[in-house]
């Protein structure tokens, strides 16, 4: 970690829907003054899905989109204005086709001026290394989709959202060995809710070290 370099910490999912960014919010409420980067990828036909919901292929030019700032990104009940909600700096969404998302997401980092930012999105570990990465995983929806089980090895952490119990962790740990993920099985590297002091605390070490 050189001058100028924001911590990155990264925020990615097993599945869509896990709760990614209810812990990104409890993240950015817990290191005030950090920015977010929001990434979404998408087609420039529709992805068949409500196009109210998710669907940005209006968005989409010859070049990845970078919006940032409260004007081009708050939209209450959007993650991107939960956010800004939660405390955030400053917050960017990167909206890009699957070959834009290196160019999308560095440029983005570009324009933090934070000590820290926390990326929502799974596809950015491809190209850029986070300082540390959680992978969120609901205990009652136990499968990968093919963005989160390549950023496998990129992993720091396992979150389980909801009010895990010691049975939803041995849960994950057997779906982690049954797949064949390239994640340490450890319970110390698991985290549920009451345990997010810890989580954060971990941020933290990062922090200071990398503090001049």
């Amino acid at each position: 970690m050189h001058s100028g370099v924001p911590i990155i910490v990264g925020v990615g999912g097993f599945t869509s829907e896990v709760g990614k960014t209810t812990l990104l919010c409890e993240l950015l409420r817990a290191f005030p003054g950090w920015e977010a980067i929001k990434t979404t990828r998408g087609h420039y036909r529709s992805c068949g899905k409500d196009p109210h919901a998710c669907c940005v292929s209006d968005l989409l030019e010859d070049e990845p989109v970078i919006r940032s700032g409260r004007e081009l990104t708050y939209s209450p009940g959007k993650d991107t204005g939960r956010y800004w909600d939660s405390g955030a700096a400053n917050v960017h969404w990167v909206i890009a086709t699957d070959s834009q998302v290196d160019t999308g997401i560095k440029k983005a980092l570009g324009f933090v001026q934070a000590p820290g930012v926390f990326v929502e999105g799974n596809s950015f570990t491809k190209f850029i290394e986070p300082d540390y990465f959680i992978m969120v995983v609901r205990p009652d929806v136990l499968k990968i989709k093919t963005t989160a089980r390549e950023a496998g090895g990129r992993v720091s952490a396992l979150y389980i959202s909801g009010d895990a119990k010691v049975s939803d962790k041995e849960s994950v740990e057997a779906f982690l060995m049954k797949a064949g993920l390239p994640i340490e099985k450890s319970n110390s590297l698991i985290f549920s809710r009451r345990e997010l002091p810890e989580l954060f605390a971990r941020i933290g070490e990062i922090n200071s070290s990398a503090a001049p």
